[in-house]
């Protein structure tokens, strides 16, 4: 069954990570995501037999799931000196998904204006009631259908989040066709150009045991249309260490397409964490150096859930200001 014209859809991507040192190591498989318009959770309720939204099902999508901005902020940066008082708890911390994610983006850009923006996810819902997302999307867009903000969400297996904001400031300046415009060949407008959110900063968190706590994440965003493509780096200094890309086409989100991906892809999520586990022992046998999360306790900061071996290390604070946390 399809739910018509909307702006959720799947992507059928392949999945590249390619680390250069101290030992070079390369794996490729694929998968498939869902791009989710927030404002249609609802719509794919009704419409896919094999997707709920707040029930189980096959495919089975949960706010809580995503974004916790109204739990304690583990390690959380103190507030700037000249604040007279702590921040106030939003109802919006502990809304909806949308709402949260709206809230945690004003904050982070005070003069962004999100009056009628669209906000889509792209993820991998639980799989059989089963939960991972090593990384997860969100792409904002203004009332006009701009991209103006983007935010990556990092999730480890210990199962802490961390998101990273990518705000107006990240994204890079769209270009037209300037031929067209110098010649004045069409009285048409010239088609947007291609956009995207850029953004270089100390990760703080501990993702893989083969990388430190305080290297560099490097994110490159395109807001999802025909293609789905980010990359993000790791970088030690000026030196590109670990390359990772997501790419794929656009596919339409129907109840077929949904049940031959199911047969095509099977317990995908259970797979990807066996491929991280298998090529983390591949890397062990390289004999890559290896950190233990519980050693620079102090250096992961401004992440969600913390696991019981660094809970303690570091103050909590609750309702965290979200441009905190990056």
């Amino acid at each position: 069954m399809t739910c018509g014209r909307m702006n959720s859809c799947l992507y059928e991507c392949s999945v590249m990570h390619a680390r250069f040192s101290p030992r070079p190591h390369r794996f490729l498989y694929r998968i498939f995501l869902f791009a989710i318009d927030l404002d249609e959770l609802p719509l794919l309720h009704r419409h896919l037999a094999l997707f709920s939204f707040g029930r189980r099902n096959l495919y089975s999508f949960r706010d809580g799931d995503y974004l916790p901005t109204g739990e304690a902020l583990h390690h959380a940066p103190l507030p700037p000196v000249t604040s007279a008082a702590p921040l106030p708890h939003r109802k919006s911390d502990i809304g909806n998904l949308k709402s949260r994610v709206l809230a945690h983006l004003a904050a982070s850009s005070p003069t962004l204006d999100l009056t009628g923006a669209r906000v889509v996810l792209v993820t991998l819902p639980r799989v059989f009631g089963y939960l991972f997302n090593p990384v997860s999307f969100y792409f904002c867009y203004d009332r006009t259908g701009t991209p103006v903000a983007a935010l990556a969400e990092v999730t480890n297996t210990f199962k802490e989040m961390k998101p990273y904001v990518l705000g107006p400031e990240c994204r890079q300046p769209a270009t037209g066709n300037s031929t067209q415009e110098k010649n004045n060949l069409s009285p048409a407008p010239p088609p947007p150009a291609p956009v995207s959110f850029a953004l270089r900063t100390p990760k703080h968190f501990y993702v893989s045991p083969f990388s430190d706590v305080d290297v560099a994440f490097d994110f490159t965003l395109r807001p999802p249309g025909k293609n789905l493509s980010v990359q993000i780096d790791d970088y030690v200094g000026p030196e590109r260490t670990l390359t990772s890309t997501l790419a794929g086409p656009r596919r339409e989100l129907t109840g077929a397409r949904l049940a031959w991906f199911t047969l095509k892809y099977p317990a995908l999520t259970l797979r990807i964490i066996a491929l991280i586990h298998l090529h983390a022992a591949l890397l062990w046998c390289k004999r890559v150096p290896w950190f233990a999360k519980s050693a620079r306790s102090a250096d992961q900061r401004a992440l969600y859930r913390p696991h019981s071996s660094i809970a303690q290390s570091a103050p909590t604070l609750s309702s965290a200001h979200p441009s905190e946390a990056l």
